[in-house]
């Protein structure tokens, strides 16, 4: 009787921390390192200006698309990085912003093209692979994840969100101590990351650590309390 209280009491902390890893949304928002910060644009009406003057001004559209999408018109900044890449069809940027816009639409195929497309043109762009494997991950294509997110990782050694990305396919994979160990990279990097202790005890309760599970999964808590209401 005892054992099986046990087990149902971690069973249930498993399915209380099994949310957490949506925090990943806006950890790659908030800490991605093109997008972290909210950048000196002018006012849209500016680019309006300067297109209305030269509609074959590519800067001018980009430029435009990047302050829609930092409005959350993301339609709109898909449209405009479409006419910037028309005109400039080498310049990688254009093809991540505008991947970055699919993905915030939930086109994550087409946010897998363009991230592809920006890997082509620069095959050292660590965003790019990160990114595309998160929207990889998004599709439920686990394996692809974890390759991305690994050569994002060699390039970017430092950047804790694609060890929490990796981490998240590795789990989907049945690999819990492959996650582990990337759960443990990120709380290394970032020591109050709630969503990492919380993904690392998930994890350590699919092995029976129990114990570790349950200290995890407080250290979540600890560092958010909204955590388990997400």
């Amino acid at each position: 009787m005892f054992k099986k209280l046990i087990a149902a009491t971690f069973g249930a902390i498993a399915d209380r921390v099994r949310a957490i890893k949506f925090k990943l949304e806006l950890d790659l928002k908030l800490k991605d390192d093109l997008m972290s910060k909210k950048s000196n644009l002018k006012p849209i009406a500016d680019y309006d200006r300067a297109i209305e003057l030269n509609p074959k001004n590519a800067a001018a559209y980009g430029s435009r698309g990047r302050a829609k999408y930092e409005l959350g018109d993301y339609d709109g900044a898909v449209a405009d990085y479409s006419r910037a890449i028309a005109l400039t069809p080498d310049f990688a940027a254009n093809y991540f912003y505008r991947g970055l816009a699919k993905y915030e639409l939930g086109d994550y195929e087409g946010a897998i093209v363009d991230y592809s497309q920006v890997i082509e043109l620069n095959p050292k762009h660590a965003a790019a692979y990160g990114r595309r494997g998160y929207a990889k991950y998004k599709l439920g294509d686990y394996d692809g994840a974890v390759a991305d997110s690994t050569r994002a990782t060699a390039l970017t050694p430092d950047f804790a969100v694609n060890y929490l990305c990796r981490g998240l396919a590795k789990y989907e994979l049945g690999d819990y101590e492959g996650a582990i160990s990337d759960y443990s990279r990120v709380i290394e990097l970032n020591p109050k990351h709630a969503a990492a202790y919380g993904s690392r005890g998930r994890a350590k309760s699919k092995l029976g650590d129990h114990e570790g599970a349950e200290a995890d999964r407080k250290r979540a808590i600890e560092l958010d309390p909204e955590i388990e209401d997400r």
